[in-house]
């Protein structure tokens, strides 16, 4: 039941009223001047039309083309006999709805000569019926050949509306997932660092307990304000998703490597002057993922921050004197390292690493240096 207004066009300015109108006439102008045999065979031809036009639709292949000859065929015949040239208008309808380009030209061009040239040639042999009816023809001429392209490329826009919809539909679900990753190293980077030097500090006051109780306390003291440094990121993280400047990331670093026991070293200033906040942020929680490396991983007393802020760059350099590890060993299995790279070559930015009697990480991102604009003289 889904195809059965085929029959009469849609999306074409008219109203459904109005193309039943056209299914009625070409009964008005058989019978109206006709004599019984003549109507007989008007009738006849009109029911192939109308039989050819529903294949049209609902078929494929080789005998869409069959049935557009016997529409062509019908239409050139009851525009000749009859002086009825509206069928050609319904044949305009379908030849829009073809997504082909060629076979769109193809049928579209025999068509408009089909309807033209019988029209033409109807003026000549049936002069009187077609003078009557002069506006009505001059218009569905006229819809003959813009029809088609009015269909076509409401069908086509139609078509891009729909892959464009999808295209958001994909994005938006792509924007979900990365940004569902996003919050995961979030998180990552700001309660594994803190959690680990609770671990930490947790097993070292456990043996110091009975050994040194004074010591066993400060481990305890060191641990409560881990716990509570957490707490406030993860307030901060969940609250609004702020992003953090390096020179305030240089704070945090400089405590839990104070809780940690590792003396810290600072050159150049993180105090950076324009600078997008999405490439500021990128570096600060890379900092903070390698800052945690070194207290989980590289058993340093001594860890190295350089800052050089250039023309063309900005490289922060982080070292330790720790044990090192294997490069190939950290690519396959450091998830911290894997998403330290993905944040920097989101923002055109690159990580290497030297492990060689410690660790050396070169964390850069291009400066994006803003063009001065000039004053205009008054």
């Amino acid at each position: 039941m889904k195809n059965w207004f085929h029959i009469f066009p849609q999306h074409t300015g008219l109203s459904l009223y109005a193309w039943i109108i056209f299914c009625l006439l070409p009964f008005y102008f058989v019978i109206a001047n006709s004599a019984p045999r003549e109507i007989v065979a008007g009738v006849l031809m009109i029911i192939i039309f109308f039989a050819a036009y529903r294949f049209s639709f609902v078929k494929r292949g080789s005998i869409v083309y069959a049935a557009v000859g016997i529409e062509l065929t019908v239409s050139i015949g009851m525009t000749l006999y009859f002086g009825y040239i509206y069928f050609f208008l319904f044949l305009a309808f379908f030849i829009g709805n073809i997504t082909q380009r060629r076979e769109f030209v193809l049928l579209y061009t025999l068509n408009v000569v089909a309807g033209v040239s019988s029209a033409a040639f109807g003026f000549y042999i049936q002069s009187e019926i077609f003078m009557m009816q002069l506006p009505f023809i001059v218009i569905s001429l006229i819809g003959i050949l813009l029809l088609p392209f009015t269909i076509y490329l409401r069908k086509k826009q139609e078509k891009l509306e729909g892959e464009l919809k999808d295209a958001n539909k994909k994005i938006s679900q792509l924007i979900v997932m990365e940004e569902r990753q996003r919050i995961a190293r979030d998180l990552h980077d700001t309660l594994g660092q803190k959690l680990s030097l609770i671990g930490l500090k947790s097993d070292l006051a456990e043996k110091l307990i009975e050994i040194n109780g004074q010591e066993a306390k400060k481990e305890i003291g060191d641990i409560n304000r881990t716990a509570r440094l957490a707490l406030k990121e993860v307030r901060e993280l969940v609250s609004d998703m702020r992003g953090t400047r390096l020179a305030e990331e240089m704070r945090h670093v400089q405590e839990i490597l104070e809780i940690a026991g590792i003396h810290l070293h600072v050159s150049g200033s993180p105090e950076l002057k324009e600078v997008p906040l999405l490439a500021e942020n990128t570096l600060s929680m890379c900092l903070k993922e390698a800052v945690t490396n070194i207290v989980k991983h590289s058993k340093a007393t001594l860890c190295e921050i350089s800052i050089l802020d250039s023309a063309g760059e900005i490289l922060v350099k982080v070292t330790d004197n720790g044990s090192g590890f294997s490069l190939h060993t950290v690519q396959q299995n450091e998830s911290g390292i894997q998403g330290m790279k993905e944040r920097l070559e989101f923002v055109n930015g690159t990580l290497d690493i030297v492990s060689n009697d410690g660790t050396s990480l070169f964390m850069r991102i291009p400066r994006i240096v803003q063009p001065v604009r000039k004053e205009q003289p008054l």
